[in-house]
């Protein structure tokens, strides 16, 4: 079924960025010094956000359609899967943003290394999620 295979390739997208940004990008920041770090993060997490928080929606929306046309129970835990880092960034990870977001990337911040971390620590989740989220909508494809 199209839809399903469309759902499962934007959710491997999802995926697959949210697994770049923990064994690529995150260690590459945590190696710059404490000014650089919040410098790179702050707008590398704005428009990560923008990109993940869009293609989730469009993941939910096709799994969901995947789910209706077939009735799969594979697909709606899919589109379930693939939301769910909105309510996790918004509850768990969202006080440890704006926290980021709020700081000056020109002076120095000592806290930000130790935010970062935790926010690297954070991200995990949603690279959990995304993983599951695929594995459901291959499930449901096969």
């Amino acid at each position: 079924m199209l839809i399903g295979l469309l759902a499962l390739t934007v959710t491997a997208a999802f995926a697959g960025a949210a697994i770049y940004v923990s064994v690529a990008e995150q260690p590459a920041r945590l190696r710059l010094d404490d000014r650089a770090l919040l410098q790179e993060w702050q707008p590398s997490y704005k428009r990560g956000a923008a990109m993940q928080a869009s293609i989730a929606v469009v993941a939910c929306v096709l799994g969901v359609v995947a789910w209706w046309q077939t009735g799969s129970l594979a697909y709606l835990v899919g589109a379930v899967l693939i939301i769910l880092p909105w309510p996790w960034t918004l509850i768990a990870m969202m006080p440890t943003n704006r926290l980021l977001e709020a700081m000056d990337a020109a002076a120095t911040n000592p806290r930000a290394r130790e935010l970062i971390i935790k926010w690297g620590n954070l991200h995990l989740v949603r690279v959990m999620v995304g993983v599951l989220a695929a594995l459901a909508f291959l499930w449901g494809s096969i």
